[in-house]
């Protein structure tokens, strides 16, 4: 019988890559993934499993609720500072049960860096813009093959009413066609910039800067008490150098139409580079943002 506690453990574990999978894309931290697989199975393992006909897309359903629930907390902490991305995660209860299991609550960087590769860093990136019915929607659809039907009874919204959600969330993501003509000649600019940082590569990242870019950094990115202003090739490359480790979670997104690059910790939108070029196609001036004000009122979308 499906509903006995042993076999609905069984198929927990059978399903275990499945669910983290889904769980990561919808919370887009690892950490905040498998503390909602632990609860998850913490709820699973109280319930009346008697009449569950399909364990699987049961177990989808729980694990689904549980990062809506911590989706809209989030919502609630969007003022975060910039190093404190373990501030607010639920606290992990259940520890006996959750060990029987086999759930970690504490990530590998490793694995977490990999799996952001494997998903995409920009697109991790896009859908934290997104609220959370809409990601919901779009990730449990598009990615996962859930029915409108079962993503509506979740969200308490009618099938057409989630079927719009996905919709949107899926324009965000794919991005909307720029009207720059220079945009992709922008894009590999913005790609070697990344690459460049992220590899090191001084020399390749003074070639891409302009004799008299300038890069402006608001309070919150070093942090300071002011914002900072540097300028010159060798001050901006150096400067850029000192983000190697940031670079690692940096994927390329429009930011208000425009090629940029955006940071994600855990997850979180965390840091926006915007660029102006020269004519020749040169960086003349960066602007990073990390005030959560600021980074609110971007409007940050993926390149189609």
């Amino acid at each position: 019988m499906p509903g006995r506690p042993d076999d609905m453990a069984r198929r927990f574990e059978r399903d275990r890559t499945r669910l983290r999978a889904v769980a990561y894309r919808i919370l887009g931290s690892l950490s905040e993934a498998d503390d909602a697989l632990q609860e998850a199975w913490l709820r699973a393992d109280r319930a009346d499993t008697s009449e569950v006909a399909h364990p699987s897309a049961w177990l989808t359903t729980v694990v689904a609720r549980v990062c809506l629930n911590l989706l809209r907390a989030r919502d609630t902490r969007r003022e975060e500072p910039l190093d404190d991305g373990d501030r607010g995660r639920p606290a992990v209860t259940g520890t006996a049960t959750a060990t029987a299991i086999g759930t970690a609550t504490v990530a590998d960087p490793a694995e977490e860096a990999q799996l952001a590769d494997e998903v995409g860093i920009a697109l991790l990136i896009v859908l934290d813009t997104l609220g959370p019915a809409e990601r919901l929607a779009f990730v449990l659809h598009d990615m996962f093959d859930v029915p409108f039907d079962d993503i509506a009874a979740m969200l308490d919204k009618t099938p057409a009413a989630t079927r719009q959600l996905a919709s949107r969330a899926r324009r965000r993501v794919r991005g909307v066609p720029a009207p720059d003509a220079d945009l992709p000649r922008r894009r590999r600019a913005v790609d070697a910039y990344l690459a460049a940082t992220r590899g090191g590569d001084f020399d390749a990242l003074v070639a891409l800067l302009h004799p008299d870019v300038v890069l402006h950094a608001d309070a919150a990115v070093v942090p300071t008490p002011e914002p900072v202003a540097v300028s010159g090739v060798e001050p901006v490359a150096r400067g850029a150098m000192a983000s190697m480790a940031r670079a690692r979670s940096t994927g390329a997104v429009l930011v208000d139409g425009r090629v940029g690059l955006a940071m994600a910790e855990n997850g979180r939108l965390r840091v926006v580079l915007r660029f102006d070029f020269a004519a020749d196609g040169r960086i003349t001036g960066i602007d990073v943002v990390a005030e959560p004000a600021r980074l609110n009122e971007l409007d940050i979308t993926g390149i189609s």
